[in-house]
């Protein structure tokens, strides 16, 4: 079994965008409102969503669940952690956009 050291994982929650995961990689229905990055839920599908830049994370507000990017492809590929983990490797080399 593959072993993920703490620092790999700290890189894919971190360093791989939850606003460009959703929007460009997983081409997942998102918007704009006020300023503010909307998702649709992957779990209530309520757009009652919204992200946070300085900590990476996605939250929905009706079913209070926060997402990772882990977490977030888990969930909308259906898979296990260790495919999710290779899900994101290729992510972390992309430059963040300006």
């Amino acid at each position: 079994m593959r072993r993920i050291s703490a620092a790999h994982l700290h890189d894919l929650r971190n360093r791989v965008s939850i606003e460009r995961l959703i929007e460009r990689h997983l081409l997942w229905p998102c918007k704009r409102r006020e300023g503010i990055f909307r998702f649709l839920c992957p779990l209530c599908h309520e757009f009652h969503t919204a992200t946070n830049p300085r900590t990476n994370l996605a939250r929905c507000f009706r079913c209070q669940r926060n997402f990772n990017p882990l977490d977030f492809v888990m969930v909308i590929q259906d898979c296990d952690f260790l495919q999710a983990v290779a899900y994101l490797e290729p992510y972390l080399l992309e430059r963040p956009s300006t």
